[in-house]
């Protein structure tokens, strides 16, 4: 880094997280730059950038954001007494317990926590992302990738972190349960969502599940493996506006049940409703097997999927198209 001030952009780059990070960092902690030019822009000194590069290795240890940014405002940049212990590469919850590449620091610090089997860590750190970045950018920055993370390693280390995997899951759904959903629109068809028969992998649906209940959808979840007919009973009995049916593999993403729940029938003769069918996960590859069925490739996108069909306004062919990895492919 050179001597001469940096802009919130160039530091961002420089310690690989967002400039909104960086803001929210400002507002919430005071950990700010120590001038702004003309126009409010703020100008990060070298020591302005010693001080957050301290935040980023304690908070990517475990630490908590808001004891992260006190240490680093209490102590002289460069100062040994506060520089956390390197954590030996072999150790539990060491750099390299898990392969995650390039990454926010947040992942780090989640990764390392989830290794050592800390739930109560874990718990905090899940619950700081989703308030800093909110679900959507903390799905696909924080959790999702932790979570492929954590996958990897299981699959070249054989039993070894299943134990790992199941906490870090556990405690995502339990983090993203405690987001507190909005009313219901009125007059809104439901949307139901669950898993292929078979398929025990909930949490992207249970992401996309929070996030339609922060923007007042009524959502009807079924969860991790619901048998075809239950499915298919609870379109009748609701009318949904639309099904979104997950399947990880392709062993549970059957092609059958998505023709049969696309052909379900409601109302009155003459005035007869169907279900949108909204294919979501690896499983079903890019194909759509059913008419009036479409990909769903993102948290986000899928998101803005759903709210077009709600307004009325949906594209009449295809579907928006994000990261697949941002959804548990």
């Amino acid at each position: 880094m050179s001597d001469a001030a940096l802009s919130t952009g160039a530091v961002a780059r420089h310690l690989g997280v967002s400039p909104t990070t960086l803001r929210s960092w400002e507002r919430r902690y005071a950990i700010g730059p120590a001038f702004r030019e003309e126009g409010r822009h703020r100008r990060w000194t070298p020591r302005d950038v010693a001080r957050l590069e301290l935040m980023c290795r304690l908070t990517a240890q475990g630490v908590p954001p808001s004891e992260a940014a006190r240490a680093a405002l209490g102590t002289p940049p460069g100062s040994a007494a506060v520089r956390p212990a390197p954590v030996p590469a072999g150790a539990p919850g060491g750099s390299a317990a898990l392969p995650l590449g390039e990454v926010r620091p947040e992942c780090r610090g989640l990764a390392r926590a989830a290794v050592r089997l800390d739930a109560p860590t874990v718990a905090r750190l899940l619950d700081a992302a989703l308030a800093e970045h909110g679900l959507v950018t903390a799905w696909e920055e924080v959790l999702a990738p932790t979570l492929h993370a954590v996958g990897r390693k299981w699959a070249s280390a054989g039993e070894r972190y299943v134990e790992v995997e199941h906490l870090l899951s556990w405690q995502i759904s339990a983090a993203m349960s405690r987001i507190r959903p909005l009313a219901e629109r009125p007059r809104t068809r439901p949307l139901l969502l669950a898993c292929a028969p078979g398929e025990q992998h909930s949490l992207p649906i249970e992401a996309l599940t929070a996030a339609l209940g922060e923007r007042g959808l009524p959502v009807r979840m079924f969860g991790a493996a619901l048998p075809a007919d239950a499915l298919r009973e609870a379109a009748r009995r609701t009318g949904p506006q639309a099904v979104v049916l997950w399947a990880q593999t392709r062993t549970t993403a059957d092609d059958g049940l998505a023709r049969s729940v696309a052909a379900i029938e409601w109302g009155q003769r003459g005035a007869r409703g169907h279900p949108a069918l909204l294919l979501a996960g690896p499983g079903w590859g890019t194909r759509t097997p059913a008419p009036r069925s479409r990909r769903l490739f993102g948290l986000r996108s899928g998101l803005a999927v759903i709210e077009a069909l709600v307004a009325g306004a949906a594209p009449s062919t295809g579907a928006a198209r994000a990261e697949p990895a941002a959804y548990g492919s």
